[in-house]
């Protein structure tokens, strides 16, 4: 029995061009805002607001709240390009609008507080295990500090990372049980608003509670009622994605910025840098890493897909092989960004140019835990070479 209150439906189901379309239109706005984050810390409330009319937000959310429930491919393309207009926007939108997949495995209790009466909430997070759950009869007793909460002055509730014994928990609370505390005065993702989270001894029912073990089996209690295959796809992989995804778009926000600057640029080194070999090798390297990273995110939650289709959880050591391949994002969007920027010259430097500002944001999302690579390469080593390793973040 379906147990939601009645909801008014907001939306005609769009198609995936649509959605992608609507974002792209998008980008000008954001573009336009960017600069204004070095001093305001957070995506301008204005541009939350286009992106929710749009109805972007409700792209992975399930239909039966009024949600798209499309495919991780599609969310990643509209990601790509928000991040075009500015990182900090792509990020604050992969993070808010995953929450919306992973409240699709929370039980459906839970999905009723948060949806029940506004279909449009929207979820914040930080999973870094800044808290301890103690059980309590009918749930657990939470406290703590959190940092990081990426977007948490647009959300109407968090999620918190905390742990059990040996369990990590994603505990769900209301805007009305935590602090935010303004901490965000960083060098770059300026606009993400990345505060700490405070809770002081707050009961969590017991059906606001996800469990990591739930996740990764890609058994939860919302697939009783969130019965499609998207929700059968192992959160970890959609969520490394929603981090890493907005550094594609950052970058060929870099390569756009470039491609106009450098028609009309003459340096007094290297001449005209149309004609600059350095410069044009840079570009088309940025150009081949957007390409093939983008091929590789379909390819694999393709192959996702497949798995979830068939009631299967995926292997483990493929899993660790799309991990590493999530988390190195960031990384080769880094390093092809530098070398733009370090063909832009010293008039590059000039705040009128994004390039400062895109490299800022892409060397602080290179020091997110979803982009340390080297340690998803070793684990997928060791287990190719039949060794043990305790990895759950799959």
């Amino acid at each position: 029995m379906d147990h939601r209150p009645h909801l008014e439906q907001t939306f005609a189901q769009p198609d995936a061009e649509t959605l992608i379309a609507r974002a792209r239109h998008l980008r000008a706005a954001i573009t336009e805002q960017a600069p204004r984050y070095a001093t305001e810390r957070k995506v301008n409330p204005d541009v939350i607001d286009l992106i929710r009319q749009a109805g972007l937000f409700r792209v992975l959310q399930p239909r039966r709240w009024n949600g798209f429930e499309m495919t991780p491919e599609v969310f990643n393309d509209i990601q790509f390009e928000l991040a075009r207009g500015d990182m900090s926007t792509g990020w604050v939108y992969g993070v808010l609008g995953c929450h919306n997949f992973q409240m699709g495995l929370f039980d459906e209790q839970a999905q009723i507080d948060v949806w029940g009466k506004n279909d449009e909430a929207l979820i914040a997070s930080t999973f870094q295990p800044g808290g301890i759950a103690t059980p309590v009869t009918g749930g657990y007793r939470f406290s703590g500090q959190w940092k990081f909460a990426s977007g948490c002055d647009h959300a109407d509730w968090v999620f918190l990372g905390g742990m059990l014994d040996d369990e990590f928990l994603t505990c769900l609370l209301p805007r009305d049980q935590y602090e935010i505390i303004d901490t965000w005065k960083v060098s770059g993702l300026k606009g993400t608003g990345s505060q700490d989270i405070l809770v002081r001894d707050v009961i969590i029912p017991e059906h606001r509670v996800h469990r990591s073990s739930d996740g990764f089996r890609c058994d939860s209690p919302g697939n009783r009622v969130n019965t499609g295959w998207l929700y059968r796809l192992p959160f970890h992989q959609v969520f490394i994605r929603a981090i890493t995804g907005s550094a594609i778009g950052a970058l060929q926000g870099m390569i756009d910025a470039f491609s106009d600057y450098a028609r009309s640029r003459v340096s007094v080194v290297a001449g005209a840098t149309i004609k600059d070999p350095d410069a044009l090798l840079a570009l088309g390297e940025a150009m081949v890493t957007v390409d093939e990273l983008r091929c590789v995110m379909r390819r694999n939650f393709a192959a996702l897909e497949v798995y979830a289709r068939q009631g299967m959880p995926p292997p483990f050591e493929e899993r660790l092989l799309y991990k590493y391949q999530a988390s190195a994002v960031t990384e080769r969007c880094l390093v092809a960004a530098r070398r733009i920027f370090e063909n832009a010259g010293g008039t590059g430097l000039f705040e009128e140019h994004a390039f400062g500002r895109i490299l800022n944001d892409l060397i602080a999302a290179r020091q997110h835990a979803a982009a340390q690579y080297r340690l998803a390469g070793r684990s997928l080593g060791a287990v190719h070479l039949g060794q043990d390793v305790n990895e759950w973040y799959l």
